[in-house]
C-alpha cells in the first residue's frame, strides 16, 4: 500500500509536469527560438520519466527490500482492499481516456497503435498511457499481494509486491526516457515519408542530383527537411522561356548584338541573368510547396543550390 501511495504521488507530480510541458510547447516562435518551443514538451516528459524512475521505482524497491525481513501482517486489510478497488476504478477510467488519445494520435499519423507507441512523434500521450497502465497493473499486484498475505498468513508477500511494483515502474521509466531522448537529440522522420519526398525530387525534371538530404522532428508531427540540389540549368531556362516567351528574349538579344558597343548587350544579359535567378527561386518555391503537400507535417523546407565542383570560380 505504501508503494502504491508513492506511485500515486509520483503519478500526480509527473502528469502535472506533462501538463506544464504541453502548455509551454504551444508558445509562438520568437527571435531566440525561430522554430518554436515544440520540443519543450519532450524536456518535461523526460524529467517526468526520470521522476518515475527515482521516486516511483527507486523508493518503492528500497522500501520493499528494507521490509523483507521485518514485515508483519497488515492491519485493517479490508480498508486497504476498498482503497485499491476505488483507485482501480479511477485509474482504469483514466487509462481508457489515455488509450483513446493514443489511438487518435496513431490515426493522425497513419500508424498502428503499436507502432505509434514506439515511433510516434508525440511521447506525451504515450507517457500518460504508460503511467496509467503501470498504475492499474500496480494496483492489481498490490491486490494480489494482500490476497496472498491474507490467504497464507505470510507477510513477506507484501514487500515482494512492493519490489515487483517498483521494477514495473522502472521499466516504464526507462522506456519513456528512451522515447524522449530520441526526440530531443533530433530524430529523423519516418523512412516511408522520407522516401516519398526523395522520390518526388529525383523524378522532377529540374533536379539533376540530390546531396546532403536531412530531416528532423522539431515537434509532435512537425518536421524540418533540408536538401542540396544540383539543378538542371537547361530545363530551368527552358521552363522560364516557356513562361515568358522565347521570341521576346531572342529579339532583345538580336537587337543588342547589332549595336556598335557592348552596353546594350551587357544590359540585356544582366536583365536575363536576374530573371533566371528569379526563375530558380520560383522553382525552389514550387519544390518546397510540393514537398509540404506530400508530407503536411513538414513545416520548414530548406533547399540550397549545390555547386557540383564544390568551389565557386
Amino acid at each position: 500500500m505504501l508503494a502504491e501511495l508513492v506511485h500515486s504521488i509520483a503519478d500526480f507530480a509527473n502528469q502535472a509536469l506533462l501538463a506544464y510541458g504541453l502548455s509551454s510547447s504551444r508558445r509562438a516562435p520568437d527571435a531566440m527560438h525561430p522554430y518554436g518551443y515544440s520540443k519543450e514538451r519532450f524536456v518535461w516528459s523526460l524529467i517526468s520519466a526520470v521522476g518515475i524512475f527515482c521516486l516511483g521505482s527507486g523508493a518503492t524497491i528500497v522500501h520493499g527490500f528494507q521490509n523483507l525481513w521485518s514485515s508483519h501482517l497488515p492491519e485493517n486489510i479490508h480498508y486497504a482492499a476498498l482503497v485499491i478497488g476505488g483507485s482501480f476504478l479511477i485509474e482504469g477510467a483514466s487509462l481508457l481516456v489515455a488509450i483513446k488519445a493514443v489511438k487518435k494520435g496513431a490515426a493522425s499519423e497513419g500508424m498502428t497503435m503499436w507502432d505509434y507507441v514506439w515511433r510516434g512523434h508525440d511521447p506525451t500521450s504515450v507517457a500518460v498511457m504508460a503511467e496509467d497502465g503501470a498504475a492499474v497493473t500496480g494496483l492489481a499486484i498490490a491486490a494480489a499481494s494482500l490476497v496472498a498475505v491474507q490467504t497464507t498468513g505470510n507477510a513477506i508477500y507484501d514487500p515482494v509486491g512492493s519490489i515487483i511494483v517498483g521494477n514495473l515502474l522502472g521499466m516504464v521509466a526507462i522506456f519513456l526516457i528512451q522515447r524522449n531522448r530520441h526526440a530531443l537529440i533530433g530524430r529523423a522522420i519516418d523512412d516511408y515519408d522520407m522516401e516519398r519526398v526523395l522520390q518526388f525530387l529525383k523524378s522532377d525534371p529540374v533536379v539533376d542530383a540530390l546531396y546532403d538530404c536531412k530531416s528532423e522532428v522539431i515537434g509532435p508531427g512537425f518536421f524540418r527537411f533540408k536538401a542540396e540540389i544540383d539543378f538542371n540549368g537547361v530545363v530551368l531556362v527552358q521552363n522560364y522561356l516557356e513562361r515568358t516567351g522565347r521570341g521576346e528574349w531572342a529579339k532583345q538579344f538580336r537587337e543588342a548584338a547589332m549595336s556598335k558597343d557592348d552596353t546594350a548587350l551587357l544590359k540585356v544579359m544582366a536583365n536575363y541573368g536576374e530573371d533566371v535567378v528569379e526563375a530558380l527561386g520560383s522553382e525552389v518555391d514550387r519544390l518546397e510547396s510540393e514537398i509540404q503537400k506530400i508530407v503536411p507535417g513538414i513545416r520548414h523546407v530548406d533547399i540550397e543550390a549545390h555547386n557540383p565542383e564544390g568551389v565557386f570560380k
